[in-house]
């Protein structure tokens, strides 16, 4: 990997780190409090990430993905991005999905083809384009974790950057 590609892995590696450092500390009734009008939850934003990581790095980069944890629950109404899971098994699954993208990373050179579709608007020509469009979703949804956070307990400034 070049320095280039070193560069955007560990960009995205320090936006999913935020994630974690945003929300810690919020106990289990905070990370499903709905603050904004969308109604959607911390917990299941962090869901949603896992599910982006896995559907990105493994359905689309590799062509097909591990199965998740629990029986598909399509027919959630607990609201949009919304969990009726727990916090450990909903961070322990975003972790898991980091560590098997982590794992194409560490194995496909980023110029690689995906073997999979996206199904939707223009397929990605190679991995390098995933790990763009990773670093763009979770930063996306680490500043609404963020405005969350400050909603919930007024808390600011985490996980900032060194630059």
């Amino acid at each position: 990997m070049d320095a280039v590609d070193e560069l955007l892995v560990g960009f995205l590696e320090a936006q999913r780190g935020r994630v974690f450092e945003v929300l810690a500390g919020l106990d289990e009734r905070q990370l499903r409090q709905v603050v904004l009008p969308s109604g959607w939850a911390p917990l299941g934003l962090v869901e949603h990430l896992g599910y982006a990581e896995r559907h990105w790095f493994q359905q689309v980069m590799l062509g097909a993905a591990e199965p998740v944890p629990w029986e598909d629950d399509e027919d959630n109404d607990s609201g949009p991005l919304s969990t009726t899971r727990s916090t450990e098994v909903v961070f322990g699954f975003y972790r898991d999905e980091i560590a098997r993208a982590n794992d194409v990373l560490a194995s496909t050179s980023l110029s690689a083809a995906p073997i999979g579709r996206h199904g939707v608007g223009p397929e990605p020509a190679e991995l390098r384009v995933i790990v763009l469009h990773m670093i763009e979703e979770t930063a996306r949804h680490l500043g609404h974790l963020d405005a969350a956070r400050e909603l919930i307990d007024g808390a600011v400034g985490l996980g900032q950057d060194e630059w």
